[in-house]
C-alpha cells in the first residue's frame, strides 16, 4: 500500500475550509415562497412585458427597488440588439453580493416576456416566476456567508422577437453578457451558471438537461433528492436551447432549471390561475441547498 504524507499546515487549512462551507450551509435563512410569491404577482400585474417596452421598465425599475431593500446595489448593462424589429434597446442587471473568494457563482433568470401580437401573455411562469424565485434566492444569500461572490443576473431578450424561435433571435442579453464578460476577461472568473426559467407550474416537472454540465446538474438533483423532490426534478433526459447555452458554450458550467412541459406555455392562459406559490417552494429550497455542494467542488 502506498500513501502520501499531508503535511499538519495543509489539514488545518483543509479544515479551515470545510468549516467555512459547512457554516455557510447552516446560516443561510429558509426560502420564504410567500415573499416570492409576491414578487410573482407583482410582474404579472405589469401585463405583458416584451423587451423595449414601457412595462418591462417599470418591472425593471420593481427588480431594481427590491434588490435596494436587501442592500444590493444592482448595474445595469445596457445594449442595443439587432432583432428582426431593428434595433432594440435592452437592459440587463447584475447585482453582486460578495463572497470570501472574488470567483463568481452567477444565478439566473430572464424577466422578459414573449412578444405575442395576437392575445395577452402575462407569462407568469415565463418569467415571472424564475425572476420572483431570483429575488427571494438573494434576500436568502445575501444573510449567508458565501464561499464564492454571488452574482444575480437578471437578463432581457431571452426571448424571440419574432414569434418562433430562430438563431439568432432569441438569447440577447445573454449573448450579450458572455461576450461582454470575454472582452474584458472576467469569464474566467465565472465559475458556475445557475439558470432558472419556467419553474411555477402547478404540476411541476423539472428534467436533466443534456446540454446543461453533468457535474451541476448532478448536484441540483442530489439536494433535490435529499429534500424529497425526486417527483418535480426528474431523471428524464431533454435537451432545451436557453440563455445557458452561450456560457456553457464559453467553457462555464452551467445548469438550466426549466419546466417545459407546461400546457400554458406561450398561450393567454400563462397566468396566474396556472402556476403555484408550492413550486416556487420547492425550486427554491433545492438550489438553496444545492449552493453548498456546489462550493464545494468548486473548493477542491
Amino acid at each position: 500500500m502506498r500513501g502520501r504524507f499531508v503535511s499538519a499546515p495543509f489539514l488545518l487549512a483543509l479544515a479551515t475550509l470545510t468549516a467555512a462551507v459547512t457554516v455557510g450551509a447552516a446560516d443561510a435563512p429558509p426560502f420564504d415562497s410567500a415573499r416570492s410569491w409576491s414578487h410573482l404577482q407583482k410582474q404579472v400585474s405589469f401585463g405583458p412585458r416584451p423587451s423595449g417596452s414601457a412595462a418591462l421598465k417599470g418591472c425593471r425599475d420593481f427588480i431594481v427597488t427590491e434588490l435596494k431593500k436587501l442592500g444590493v446595489e444592482p448595474r445595469p448593462q445596457a445594449f442595443v440588439a439587432k432583432t428582426p424589429a431593428g434595433d432594440l434597446a435592452m437592459t440587463n442587471l447584475i447585482a453582486t453580493i460578495p463572497g470570501r473568494r472574488p470567483e463568481r457563482i452567477v444565478l439566473a433568470s430572464h424577466y422578459d416576456t414573449k412578444r405575442a401580437p395576437n392575445f395577452r401573455f402575462v407569462g407568469a411562469s415565463d418569467a415571472a416566476s424564475s425572476t420572483a424565485a431570483l429575488l427571494e434566492l438573494g434576500r436568502v444569500l445575501k444573510s449567508r456567508s458565501n464561499e464564492f461572490t454571488i452574482e444575480l443576473l437578471f437578463l432581457d431578450g431571452e426571448e424571440a422577437v419574432n414569434w418562433e424561435w430562430r438563431d439568432p433571435d432569441n438569447t440577447y442579453g445573454s449573448r450579450y453578457y458572455v461576450d461582454a464578460a470575454r472582452k474584458s476577461n472576467t469569464l474566467g472568473s465565472i465559475k458556475a451558471l445557475v439558470l432558472l426559467d419556467m419553474i411555477g407550474d402547478r404540476d411541476l416537472v423539472i428534467r436533466r438537461d443534456a446540454t446543461s454540465t453533468p457535474w451541476l446538474v448532478d448536484a441540483v438533483w442530489d439536494a433535490a433528492g435529499r429534500l424529497g423532490h425526486r417527483s418535480s426534478f426528474s431523471n428524464e433526459i431533454t435537451a432545451i436551447e436557453d440563455d445557458h447555452m452561450h456560457f456553457v458554450a464559453a467553457g462555464v458550467p452551467a445548469v438550466d432549471i426549466i419546466d417545459l412541459d407546461y400546457p400554458p406555455w406561450h398561450t393567454a392562459q400563462d397566468d396566474l390561475a396556472h402556476v403555484s406559490q408550492k413550486s416556487l417552494q420547492i425550486v427554491g429550497d433545492v438550489v438553496v441547498a444545492a449552493i453548498p455542494d456546489i462550493e464545494k467542488r468548486l473548493s477542491r
